[in-house]
């Protein structure tokens, strides 16, 4: 069996738009250029099916390193606690106060995008601040 390559992230949601753009605020990424032949995601989504139209949307890192973000209309809304969550590393490397304080900072910079702050885990040493995101999915500044 070969190794895997590449893989992408999937959010299930109802506004895959508008939760892309978020994520690219979190983490730094971009919107990728839309598909060929046409000039703006606006052009491309124009010549969809009305109910094709805003289903998806995704969002790449720009170095190439991190995995592909895509965010997929779903009828349903969330219903439970996530399985799985991003944990978006900002301390790296940091402990006790200097960690809080990094992860702090970031913290403050994404509740006027819309995340929520849920607590601040800290244990005089080790440091995480449990989020989520502006469709209540749970990521962790760590």
């Amino acid at each position: 069996m070969g190794s895997i390559k590449q893989f992408q992230v999937t959010f299930d949601c109802a506004e895959p738009e508008r939760l892309a753009r978020f994520w690219c605020e979190v983490l730094g990424y971009v919107v990728p250029p839309p598909p060929e032949g046409f000039a703006t995601w606006d052009d491309f989504k124009r010549s969809l099916p009305p109910e094709q139209q805003d289903a998806w949307f995704a969002c790449i890192d720009p170095s190439g390193v991190g995995p592909r973000l895509y965010f997929q209309r779903v009828p349903e809304g969330k219903a439970a606690k996530n399985r799985l969550h991003l944990d978006v590393r900002v301390g790296t490397g940091l402990v006790g106060e200097e960690r809080l304080a990094a992860l702090e900072t970031e913290c403050a910079r994404l509740v006027p995008l819309g995340a929520v702050h849920v607590r601040t885990l800290y244990d005089g040493n080790d440091s995480c601040i449990p989020m989520q995101d502006i469709e209540g999915n749970e990521f962790c500044l760590d």
